[in-house]
């Protein structure tokens, strides 16, 4: 991980020019193949290509992954116990259809390798086409300029369309494609690299599989059409992909094919003459199933094939933009000319908005996971990440993607349900981290025991039927999870008295892994209490609005008639941690009574920490991987004051590490909001450049999905100040020093509102829909119709502190029982006590 100032504009512009619709790399370099192969990925939630070369090599880790497509393998534990986690799920790659090999006088193209004399490749941002120019100059001296294309379909979900032109600038030549569906999993080609592995154990990383995985079961090669059919050993899914080839050349040429079990490929052999064209044009089709046989879903490719060969390259591609057309509309966000690096921000903000679209896109009926389908980083796992940070972008700017979304988890409530007996509670208890909907945490402390996720997902449904009205949703599948994940959290807690009664839940862990089963974990609890209340409010609305659905609905939920009551009461009930003497919210009951973790002394080669302290060394000081109690801030922000915020952000910032790329975002919005701004700004630009500058140096396994959906929580929640508590759309700006403007959309009840923010006002214009969007700005009310902008003027964007906080712990406090709060460093570094430090938390690093 890179600590330090990240600044407007990392990257090298040399090779990386600042485009605000495209990214672009005008020279290859072998040295970080593995964050190219991520960065140019093309996927559409369902299917992904990693930026693979056409001719296979040069590659770090080739990947073509299919959302859900997973292995199954038995978790074994060096000291089983009951409700451990019993299987794991990798996602694992399905033949690879991009190689489309090329060979000129017999001699290969291999980037890296060869003589270009030009070379450009990009990925559009406003039709998701990757494209590569180059022209070669063969051993033989011939020039060849040889252009491509890839495509993933929004349009159509299970369709590939790659394109590949040839032409000799310079002399005539034998030109020989080798287009080629291939098995890498099990199978070698002449290419053929082991995977590249580290000699640390990162956590973060998938797994590797010994012996075979994918089954053949079906392979088969024609002039024109090539097919390969494959079942997991164990998790028994399968998966067909089909590929058609249309040739369009003047020169005269044959194919030659073959198939056998991984491998099957038709080649294309050309007598070449100069200044002539080959054209190949290739679709490919992806089906898999849970169980289907093979031959079905390759009649399913067959159908797809057969569909969509009828339109030509150039209507799939228009199609895909009129597709980014429409995401663009309600999800663009623009950053005004005057900002510093204006052109480069822009750029940056787009590739993450760009990001999530390629993730969620054609998800449909699965869920989201950490990397999308750019990687196999985190085993291609579901986490909390899409409800709390890819949720809220869907919900205000794709709705029905938001949908889709939660529609997965409910599709999951079963398993939840089951999952929650095992762990000797009533109601749903939804996995830490899966594909299936079982359990695939093997480490429970870091992992079955956040239960946060619960309330994670019942936030998410609230916040999507507040900002859509979509009732039908909320009785058909949100009433459902409300309340089985109220009864989990219910029975989970248990009441104290002392005097007074309060409920408490123990034996948690809440988002920061760094701290792990304790009593009362404040994000925990907080979210729990929102839960409890969002239940009791669904069931009565759903009783007296809709009282037949409800009649349907309680035949299988079987809600007693005081249960509402009692969720109510612990809700009410809900201890939430604070310390009088610091004047801060601890972590937890006995987060303080820990050491600080002094990362000021803290040097960058032992970071991230997980990956060079055992977890018990991390465990016993007061330090962060990711914010945990300034979250709770920002989620439930309505249940704090100013004054609890800022001292809260103040105490937690220094000692949290940042080393999850969740992290800087969460920090970035309430550093706003509290008035730290250049904080917020620094923060922000961590998490815009967290993929594009590899800043957690593990890009190469994926993208981080949730940070790229962080981003534009920064400039629309931060930034934009918007809040949506209680279902109402409220604003308090921070606009960053030097912008001129910042504009953004938001979708509210079928509305679309623009929001355009400069230094002294703030425009609000309905630009689709017929309903009128009620707002808050700055506690005034104002009722947004179309046709009539409102425009509100701006005195200040509220208060600015100057400086950031460091990474130098606040110390001198007193705990409850007198004792002072000191800092140290454990091991390697020599462990001291270091003397407290009484002097203004805001000095810098």
């Amino acid at each position: 991980m890179r600590s330090g100032r990240v600044g407007a504009d990392p990257l090298d512009r040399t090779r990386f020019p600042a485009d605000p619709w495209r990214l672009v790399e005008t020279a290859p370099d072998l040295g970080d193949l593995g964050l190219t192969e991520t960065l140019f990925a093309v996927a559409n939630g369902y299917i992904g290509l990693r930026a693979n070369p056409e001719e296979g090599r040069e590659a770090h880790a080739h990947g073509t992954f299919v959302n859900g497509f997973h292995e199954t393998w038995p978790i074994r534990h060096a000291e089983a116990a009951y409700g451990f986690a019993r299987t794991g799920q990798t996602i694992v790659d399905v033949p690879d259809a991009k190689l489309m090999k090329l060979y000129v006088d017999d001699e290969p193209l291999v980037i890296g390798m060869a003589d270009l004399e030009e070379y450009e490749r990009s990925l559009d941002l406003r039709d998701g086409i990757l494209r590569r120019s180059l022209v070669w100059r063969t051993p033989s001296g011939k020039r060849v300029r040889v252009e491509s294309s890839r495509m993933v379909s929004m349009t159509e979900r299970h369709l590939v369309v790659l394109t590949l032109e040839v032409t000799m600038l310079s002399g005539d030549a034998p030109v020989v494609v080798s287009s080629q569906l291939l098995n890498r999993l099990d199978g070698e080609d002449e290419y053929y690299a082991p995977a590249h592995t580290s000699g640390t154990a990162d956590p973060r990383r998938a797994g590797t599989f010994e012996g075979r995985v994918l089954l053949p079961h079906l392979h088969a090669a024609t002039e024109h059409r090539l097919v390969l059919g494959h079942r997991c050993r164990n998790s028994a899914m399968t998966v067909a992909v089909m590929a058609d080839h249309t040739v369009r050349c003047t020169d005269p040429y044959e194919v030659v094919t073959r198939a056998e079990d991984d491998l099957a490929k038709a080649v294309h052999r050309v007598e070449a003459r100069e200044g002539h064209t080959l054209r190949i044009e290739k679709l490919v089709a992806y089906h898999t199933s849970r169980g289907l046989p093979v031959r079905e879903l390759a009649d399913r490719c067959e159908r797809t094939l057969d569909r969509t060969g009828t339109r030509a390259v150039e209507d799939h591609h228009g199609q895909q933009r009129e597709w980014y057309d429409r995401f663009w509309a309600g999800a663009d966000i623009e950053i005004g000319a005057g900002a510093p690096h204006a052109e480069a921000l822009q750029q940056a903000v787009r590739y993450n908005l760009f990001s999530l679209a390629q993730a969620a896109g054609r998800a449909d009926q699965h869920g989201i996971a950490a990397k999308g389908v750019t990687g196999s980083g985190y085993e291609g796992h579901y986490f909390w990440d899409s409800e709390v940070y890819v949720a809220p972008f869907l919900t205000y700017t794709q709705p029905e993607l938001a949908r889709n979304l939660l529609a997965f988890r409910s599709r999951m409530l079963p398993a939840a349900r089951e999952r929650a007996r095992e762990m000797s509670q009533p109601g749903a208890l939804f996995p830490w981290r899966t594909i299936n909907g079982e359990e695939a945490s093997a480490y429970y402390a870091a992992g079955t025991a956040q239960v946060h996720i619960d309330a994670d997902v019942a936030h998410a449904l609230v916040q999507y039927v507040a900002a859509t009205d979509d009732v039908g949703f909320l009785v058909r599948d949100g009433v459902a999870i409300l309340v089985e994940t109220a009864r989990m959290y219910a029975a989970l807690g248990f009441w104290r008295s002392n005097g007074d009664s309060s409920f408490h839940i123990h034996g948690v862990t809440g988002p920061d892994e760094y701290t792990t089963v304790v009593n009362n974990n404040l994000f925990t609890n907080v979210m729990a209490r929102a839960n409890l209340e969002q239940a009791v409010r669904a069931v009565e609305r759903v009783r007296r609005e809709h009282p037949l659905e409800w009649a349907r609905l309680d035949r299988h939920l079987q809600v007693r008639d005081d249960e509402p009551a009692e969720w109510q009461a612990c809700a009410d009930g809900m201890h939430i941690p604070f310390d009088e003497g610091l004047g801060i919210h601890p972590q937890d009951d006995f987060f303080l009574d820990r050491e600080v973790w002094d990362l000021s002394r803290t040097p960058l080669d032992v970071r991230p920490l997980l990956l060079h302290y055992h977890p018990l060394v991390i465990y016993r000081f007061q330090v962060l991987k990711q914010a945990d109690v300034v979250l709770a801030l920002y989620l439930q922000g309505d249940r704090f004051t100013a004054a609890q915020k800022r001292a809260d952000f103040e105490y937690y910032d220094p000692i949290t590490t940042g080393d999850s790329s969740l992290s800087a975002v969460v920090q970035s919005v309430v550093a706003a909001e509290v008035g730290y701004h250049e904080a917020a700004y620094e923060y922000f630009c961590r998490a815009l450049y967290v993929d594009l500058a590899d800043l957690h140096d593990n890009t190469v396994d994926g993208l981080h999905i949730a940070s790229a959906a962080g981003v534009w929580a920064t400039l629309v929640g931060g930034f934009g100040g918007m809040r949506d508590h209680g279902g109402m759309l409220r604003f308090d700006p921070r606009l960053p020093e030097g912008w001129g403007s910042l504009t953004f959309r938001l979708t509210w009840r079928g509305s679309r509102l623009r929001v355009r923010l400069a230094e002294h006002e703030l425009e609000l214009t309905v630009e689709e829909g017929a309903a009128s969007v009620p707002v808050e700005v700055r506690g005034q009310a104002h009722e947004v119709a179309p046709g009539t902008p409102v425009v509100v003027t701006l005195d200040g964007h509220g208060e600015r502190l100057s400086g950031l906080l460091g990474r130098r712990p606040r110390l001198g406090g007193t705990r409850a029982d007198g004792s002072r709060i000191t800092a140290g460093v454990p091991d390697p570094i020599p462990f001291e006590v270091v003397e407290p430090f009484d002097g203004p938390v805001t000095d810098a690093r």
